[in-house]
C-alpha cells in the first residue's frame, strides 16, 4: 500500500495545503551505557563476535523502574522544543513495549507533556512502527482532524528480551525518537513524500513474544519456559528484511519520482550492520550516503529511525535540503519506506551517545 501519492500520479494524495511536514525532531536514550565488555562478562560471547555480526559496540538500557513512557516523554519534549511550539492537536506513540497491556501508553505520555485532552493513542508495528505512525499522523493532518501532530516512537526493548540469550541480548536496546508534523505544502522542505507500507501475517512467528496475550491467556496451559521473551528466527529474518526493505524503498522512490542518484541520505532501521550493508548494496547507495548510529545505540526498535534522524541532524551528518530515503522492517511481519527532504529545524538536543 502506498500512502500520499501525488495527484499527478493519478491516485489520491494529500490535500494541497494539508500535506504532513516535519517541523521538529528530538531523540533520547537512557543514561545507562552497556558496552560489549559488560555483556561478555555474563554471556558466552566476545566483543569480536558481537561487532562482526551486529556492528554494535555499546547500547543504552533503561534502569529499574524506567518504562517506555519515560523515554517517550523525554523525546517528545525535545521534538516540541525543536518545533518551537508546545501545542499539538494529537499524539501518536509507536511502541512494542507499552507500559501496560491496558490502557494504551499514548494518553499517559500526552498528559505528562501537558497537552491536555488531545487525542492520543498507540500504534504497534514493531520496528516499522515509526513509518506506520508517520502514515497515521499524515492521515490525521490530511483529514483535517489535526493541524499539528506529535509522533513519538519509543521502546524499552530490554524489558522483553531474554538477558541470557546472546542472539538478542547483544542487539536490542532502549531509546526514543520523535517528530512534530504540521499541515503544509508538498513542495516545502520537511514534507513527507509517498509512504509505502506492507505486511505478511502468515510469517508472524518469525518475530514474536509467544506468551502474555489473549492467545495464551485464554487457555489453561502454562506458557513454555522462555515464551515470555522476544524471539526471532535470525537467518530467515535477514533474508526477509533485506528483500522487503529494498523493494519498499524502490517503490517509494518510484512514487516520489526520485532516482537512486537523487538520494543524499539513506536512513534505514538500525537492525544490524549486516542488514544495513546488504540493503545499501542492493540499492547501490555508497557508505558516504548512509546514516548510522547502530555502533553506539544498537537496535532500538520503533525508535530507531527518528533517533537516527535526531542524532544525525545534531552531528551535521544530516543537513537541510538533503533528500532522505527512510526504510524499515519489523515483526508482523511489517515493512515500509518513505521519502522526504530534510528541513532546517531548531535545536534538537540528544544525549552524547558516542
Amino acid at each position: 500500500m502506498t500512502v500520499g501519492l501525488p495527484e499527478a500520479a493519478g491516485r489520491p494524495g494529500y490535500p494541497a495545503d494539508r500535506h504532513p511536514v516535519i517541523c521538529g525532531v528530538g531523540g533520547y536514550v537512557p543514561p545507562d551505557v552497556v558496552t560489549n565488555a559488560d555483556l561478555v562478562a555474563r554471556l558466552d560471547t566476545s566483543d569480536e563476535w558481537i561487532r562482526t555480526r551486529t556492528g554494535i559496540a555499546a547500547r543504552h538500557f533503561v534502569g529499574p523502574g524506567t518504562a517506555t513512557s519515560d523515554l517517550a516523554v523525554e523525546a517528545g519534549l525535545r521534538a516540541l522544543k525543536s518545533a518551537d511550539d508546545s501545542q499539538v492537536d494529537a499524539v501518536v506513540l509507536a511502541t512494542t513495549t507499552p507500559d501496560h497491556p491496558c490502557p494504551a501508553t499514548g494518553p499517559s505520555v500526552a498528559a505528562r507533556l501537558g497537552l491536555g485532552g488531545v487525542p492520543a493513542f498507540d500504534v504497534s508495528a514493531v520496528c516499522t512502527g515509526f513509518l506506520y505512525g508517520l502514515a497515521t499522523a499524515g492521515g490525521l493532518i490530511a483529514s483535517g482532524a489535526a493541524a499539528r501532530v506529535l509522533l513519538i516512537a519509543a521502546d524499552a526493548f530490554t524489558t522483553i528480551v531474554n538477558p541470557g540469550d546472546r542472539s538478542t541480548a547483544v542487539i536490542f536496546a532502549d531509546g526514543a525518537g520523535a517528530v512534530v508534523l504540521r499541515a503544509g505544502r508538498a513542495d516545502e522542505p520537511g514534507a513527507v513524500g509517498p509512504i509505502v507500507l506492507g505486511s505478511d501475517g502468515d510469517q508472524r512467528e518469525m518475530i514474536t513474544v509467544p506468551a502474555g496475550g489473549s492467545r495464551t491467556r485464554s487457555t489453561d496451559e502454562q506458557p513454555a519456559h522462555g515464551d515470555q521473551y522476544f524471539q526471532m528466527a535470525g537467518r530467515a529474518i535477514f533474508r526477509q528484511a533485506v528483500e522487503r526493505m529494498t523493494e519498499s524503498s524502490q517503490q517509494a522512490l518510484a512514487a516520489a519520482g526520485w532516482q537512486l542518484a537523487d538520494v543524499d541520505r539513506l536512513a534505514s532501521h538500525q537492525a544490524n550492520a549486516r542488514i544495513l550493508a546488504a540493503v545499501a548494496e542492493r540499492l547501490d547507495i555508497d557508505p558516504e550516503r548512509q546514516l548510522s548510529n547502530i555502533e553506539r545505540v544498537g537496535n532500538t526498535g520503533a525508535a530507531s529511525i527518528p533517533l537516527l534522524l535526531a542524532q544525525s541532524a545534531e552531528s551535521g551528518d544530516l543537513r537541510p535540503g538533503q533528500r532522505v530515503l527512510l526504510t524499515a522492517f519489523g515483526g508482523g511481519l511489517t515493512w515500509g519506506a518513505a521519502t522526504l527532504t530534510w528541513p532546517d529545524l531548531g535545536p534538537h538536543p540528544t544525549p552524547d551517545a558516542r
